[in-house]
């Protein structure tokens, strides 16, 4: 596969052109930090510059057809999303949850190019130079070379690397009668077999290192064990008793509440804005809820919210 010689002919430049633009590909990032979601810490985003993500857009539309992506990943895929992937543990009583730390970050083009091998895909010298280059990024000048979150090519790359782990992973559980799923760094567990669960984490830091060079870590502090006599979430879904989706009681409270405010106009245009996102999840995820909002507030003031823009 000549990915150079593809990106030559889009972008209608030399070969030496693209080699020596990529050379620069890894600094041509706007870097900033966001709290990261329910914790004090702050997650680092390298947003690339506008010619470079067009670039890995190109690069991903060829490598999609080539890397191999796991049936059970669930993330950054077309016409599937984290609905689909919390539907794959309803009908099951006992539920564990665990994830990688700094998923992103973890992986390293020799990790990547290790993958490359592995899955007997070859490219020659001046490809790999400009597959490292523009598909990671370096935070300083003497960092190595991470994947970015924030690069349009990131999630097909993430899925790629982790497609043997995947492969494993799902054959140990599927031995075990539990079903696995991943979701990015987010790894779900669920059975009907009493404690059959508690086996899973020890066997995952076991096999690891054998399919991620010691480049990929667990966070311990997430893994989480819960039944059916516990709330049972997966990917901000709750799982209801009665095997059906949830957006969750608080979750539904406030949804309720927003509109209730919105109504009175004493809903300010960013919660506003976060309330339609919000009512469409809820006609997404529980669509029986949805209806009861439609039913109690009206559907006159459910379309006016709809229609709802800033100025």
């Amino acid at each position: 596969m000549d990915i150079l010689q593809h990106i030559s002919d889009v972008l209608l430049i030399s070969k030496k052109d693209v080699i020596n633009f990529s050379l620069s590909a890894p600094y041509r990032y706007k870097i900033y930090k966001i709290p990261k979601r329910n914790s004090d810490k702050l997650r680092t985003i390298a947003h690339p510059s506008k010619e470079l993500k067009f670039i890995q857009r190109i690069i991903v539309s060829s490598l999609s057809q080539t890397l191999p992506v796991h049936a059970h990943a669930y993330a950054y895929k077309k016409g599937v999303s984290i609905k689909e992937n919390a539907q794959m543990h309803l009908s099951t009583k006992y539920l564990l949850k665990m994830d990688f730390s700094n998923f992103f970050p973890s992986i390293t083009p020799r990790l990547f190019f290790s993958k490359l091998r592995q899955a007997n895909i070859d490219f020659d010298e001046d490809n790999k130079l400009i597959l490292e280059n523009f598909l990671f990024f370096k935070s300083k000048r003497n960092s190595n070379l991470r994947l970015s979150i924030g690069a349009p090519s990131s999630p097909l790359i993430s899925n790629f690397v982790m497609y043997f782990w995947d492969v494993e992973i799902e054959n140990i559980c599927a031995s075990k009668g539990i079903t696995y799923t991943r979701y990015a760094d987010d790894l779900t567990f669920s059975t009907n077999n009493k404690n059959v669960l508690f086996e899973i984490p020890e066997l995952l830091q076991s096999i690891l290192p054998k399919y991620s060079l010691g480049e990929l870590r667990i966070n311990h502090a997430k893994t989480v064990f819960s039944s059916k006599k516990h709330n049972r979430h997966v990917t901000g879904i709750t799982l209801s008793n009665n095997n059906k989706l949830s957006l969750g009681r608080e979750r539904k409270r406030a949804i309720s509440a927003m509109i209730h405010h919105f109504i009175n106009n004493k809903l300010d245009a960013d919660k506003t804005s976060q309330l339609i996102g919000l009512l469409a999840f809820a006609n997404y995820i529980e669509s029986e809820f949805y209806h009861r909002m439609v039913e109690k507030y009206g559907m006159e003031n459910i379309d006016k919210l709809k229609g709802f823009h800033v100025d």
